[in-house]
């Protein structure tokens, strides 16, 4: 049994893949190490596994370079943070190739193809934009409370669009289209619709990047993991994501891709102890 743990900038998950099932587990800590140490003690003991079951721990992300070759003992295996994300996304999405966009504090871009796993593109917005711009806009840290509001949330109050410019559509835009996030922005914008703007950002910026590099990586699926697939999930159900080219996909454990990617990349290479 080989356990997953991936280091990110604000979180850390652990996973185990066990005869087919999946158990996952994510804490908060500023040290990697602690971090590491943390969730995968919080996975032992909330899942009732056995350490004497773990063969090794496949760790990866930012903070994976500060762990020892040992974590409790057990064996510890670095993985390449962008082949962990590739492998990740592709086999939840149970795709052989496609575009992998992991959504994390920031987003990386990789694409994936039977002869390799390649990191094309990335953003800073992710994660920690929607965390800082609703604390310092909004005073508000909580994504249920930011979510509540953005329900209520009026984007003609803050946002440019192409019908606002020209009074219809612009060649094969239609006149929704934004023209500039937070682009008219006006004295009578509510919190709420700052709120739906905030997210409405950076849905709208990662997914035409995305779609972007998927059209330079001849790529047509494009596969969404991490933490912030759930905004992209909101933006859905609030009918704002519509776009012509690719297919979206957000597959199931899709918070924990990179971690079960590690996990898998683990699992394919033999281990020389």
């Amino acid at each position: 049994m080989i356990v997953g743990i991936d280091i990110g900038g604000s979180t850390t998950d652990a996973v185990v893949l066990d005869n087919g099932d999946v158990h996952v587990v994510t804490i908060e800590a500023n040290d990697p190490i602690a971090a590491a140490a943390g969730a995968l003690g919080k996975l032992v003991q909330t899942r009732g596994l056995s350490l004497g079951r773990v063969s090794r721990v496949a760790a990866t992300g930012a903070g994976s370079r500060a762990l020892d070759d040992t974590l409790f003992g057990l064996p510890v295996v670095k993985v390449n943070e962008f082949d962990a994300i590739g492998i990740g996304g592709t086999t939840l999405a149970g795709k052989r190739q496609a575009l992998v966009v992991s959504l994390g504090t920031g987003t990386a871009i990789v694409s994936v193809t039977s002869e390799q796993i390649e990191h094309v593109s990335g953003t800073g917005l992710g994660g920690g934009t929607l965390r800082g711009l609703s604390r310092h806009m909004l005073g508000v840290s909580s994504l249920d409370t930011l979510e509540a509001m953005a329900e209520r949330g009026d984007l003609s109050r803050v946002d440019l669009t192409v019908r606002d410019i020209a009074g219809g559509p612009i060649g094969d835009l239609p006149p929704g289209t934004t023209a500039a996030n937070f682009g008219k922005i006006t004295a009578d914008a509510t919190a709420e619709d700052k709120a739906l703007a905030i997210m409405n950002l950076i849905v709208e910026v990662v997914s035409v990047l995305s779609i972007a590099a998927a059209r330079a990586s001849g790529q047509e699926d494009i596969v969404m993991t991490g933490k912030l697939t759930r905004i992209f999930r909101f933006m859905q159900k609030m009918k704002r994501l519509n776009f012509g080219y690719g297919r979206f996909i957000i597959p199931e454990h899709a918070d924990y891709a990179t971690a079960i990617g590690a996990a898998r990349a683990a699992m394919q290479q033999p281990y020389r102890g």
